[in-house]
Parts: structure tokens; C-alpha cells; sequence
């Protein structure tokens, strides 16, 4: 039986700027371009940080909004937002576009050193944003940055605040977080509650070896320059579009030992337990 491969791109996030790479896509115009590339070679989840006039990040309500329109006219993608934004910035900031009504909205359950500053998510702060994505009526996708979030989000899911089935996603590879490797997956995904799905973000040069991996444990994928400006070692990625191509190829070559192929949006729909549109 054919299983489906999910494929997330994250398109631009909060930490990438053009002087790390001239391609990082900035406007809504860029980003919803982006997306539509992405889409017609095989992503069905469009996950969307977004950026001010000056190419910074921003959570501004209004301009998630812009985006998510040009996607739409574009194609029928899913949309998932971010809730984490960018450190430092307030809850209510941070959950402000989900007044959109996204498809989708991440929930970090945990703290986590981003380089010199923490990104921070006490008990509290995520109760605020499960309420908050609960209101709503949005699908989260759990952020795992480590393995004691599996049992924080098992603790708002006890109390109520978050309901199964539930979609994981292991951002792996960032230095003092869990190891993108096949045998840190092995440990994780056991712990999943039962009728759980989940995917797999590898940072840097770790994203599409862990992406194999996930993909052979039964997974999905994110890729995209949120998480990796690099095709190869030592080239610039042109574009999200040609880390979506790369991972696709992947897929494709493990079919015959995996009997995956890449799933369709509808497909996705399917397995995240989406409202179809």
C-alpha cells in the first residue's frame, strides 16, 4: 500500500536576510510566488513567517493576510502559519495573524537557545497559544526541539487544550537541541501518542539526510530556506523550488524500497485531518 509523503516548505522565517542570501523571497509578492513554485513540483504545506516593508520580521496580521490571499489566487496549498515569529517578541504579537483563520499554526512546547537568545515558551506562553489556535478553529503542528516538549505537549493534551490526532514536527540539528540522526527519530516517534503524524525539519546541512530518514520511518518532510540556504555544500539554494525538486528526487528514488511517493494537497488533507476546501 502507498503511503504518501507530506512535503512542508518553509519559505522564508525570521532569521534568514539577504545578506545570507539574495534569495530569500521578502514581499508577498516574492513568498506567494514561492509557494506557487513549490506547489506545482509537489509541496502541499505552505509554512509562513513573514516580512516588513524593510524586509525584517514581522507578525503583522495584515500583511499574513496579504500573503495568504496571493497563495490563494495562486493555488489551493495548505497554509500554516507560525506562531513562534521571532525572538523576543510578545504572545499576543505573535498570535495575532491567526485571526486569519489559517489552515495550520505551529505551537513550540518549549524554551530554546537560538544562537546567543532564548526563544521562550513557558507552560503559560504556550497555554496562551493553544487557547489562542483553539479559538480559532485552527490545526497545530506541535514544533519539537527537543525530546522534553514531546512530554510538554502530552501535558496539554491531558488538560485539554490540545486535542488528538495530532501533527508533530521535529525541527532537528540546532545546537542544543535534539540531534538530527536516525537513532534520535527512533527514540522520539515511539513516544507519540497513538494515531499521531509527524514530520521531520533538519537545519542546515542535516536537512535532507534526516529527511531520508524520516521518509524510510514512515514520516514527512519540511525543507526550505527557513532551514537551509544551501542545495549542496558550498551553493546557495536559486530558490525554495529547487530544495522542493531535490527532495522530491529523493522521494522518488526510495519509492521502490519505501512504496512512498510524494502526496497531493487533497492527500494531505486527508492525513492531517483538514477540512477539504
Amino acid at each position: 500500500m502507498i503511503q504518501p509523503v507530506i512535503i512542508t516548505v518553509a519559505l522564508v522565517g525570521a532569521e534568514v536576510l539577504r545578506e545570507h542570501t539574495p534569495y530569500i523571497p521578502i514581499t508577498p509578492d516574492e513568498i506567494a510566488k514561492d509557494a506557487y513554485e513549490c506547489y506545482k513540483l509537489g509541496a502541499s504545506i505552505a509554512h509562513l513567517h513573514v516580512r516588513d516593508e524593510k524586509g525584517m520580521p514581522s507578525q503583522d496580521k495584515e500583511i499574513f493576510k496579504e500573503v495568504t490571499a496571493k497563495i490563494k489566487e495562486k493555488c489551493d496549498i495548505i497554509i500554516q502559519y507560525s506562531t513562534g515569529g521571532a525572538v523576543g517578541m510578545s504572545i499576543q504579537e505573535r498570535i495575532q495573524g491567526l485571526e486569519n483563520v489559517p489552515d495550520m499554526a505551529t505551537l513550540s512546547t518549549g524554551s530554546i537557545n537560538f544562537g546567543d537568545e532564548v526563544f521562550m515558551n513557558t507552560r503559560a506562553q504556550m497555554i496562551e497559544i493553544a487557547q489562542g489556535i483553539s479559538k480559532y478553529g485552527v490545526k497545530p503542528e506541535i514544533e519539537i526541539f527537543d525530546t522534553g516538549m514531546i512530554d510538554s505537549a502530552l501535558y496539554l493534551l491531558k488538560k485539554g487544550y490540545i486535542s488528538m490526532p495530532i501533527h508533530w514536527d521535529f525541527v532537528t540539528g540546532m545546537l542544543g537541541g535534539v540531534r538530527a540522526s536516525k537513532e534520535a527519530l527512533q527514540y522520539m516517534v515511539p513516544l507519540l501518542p497513538e494515531g499521531s503524524t509527524w514530520s521531520v525539519a533538519g537545519i542546515g546541512r542535516s536537512q535532507f539526510e534526516i529527511a531520508k530518514e524520516s521518509i524510510l520511518l514512515g514520516g514527512h518532510i519540511r525543507v526550505g530556506m527557513e532551514d537551509n540556504i544551501y542545495l549542496e555544500k558550498g551553493v546557495l539554494t536559486p530558490s525554495n523550488a529547487a530544495l522542493v525538486e531535490k527532495i522530491v528526487k529523493i522521494i522518488e528514488e526510495l519509492e521502490p524500497k519505501t512504496k512512498r511517493r510524494v502526496a497531493t494537497v487533497q492527500e494531505a488533507r486527508a492525513i492531517l485531518n483538514l477540512k477539504t476546501v
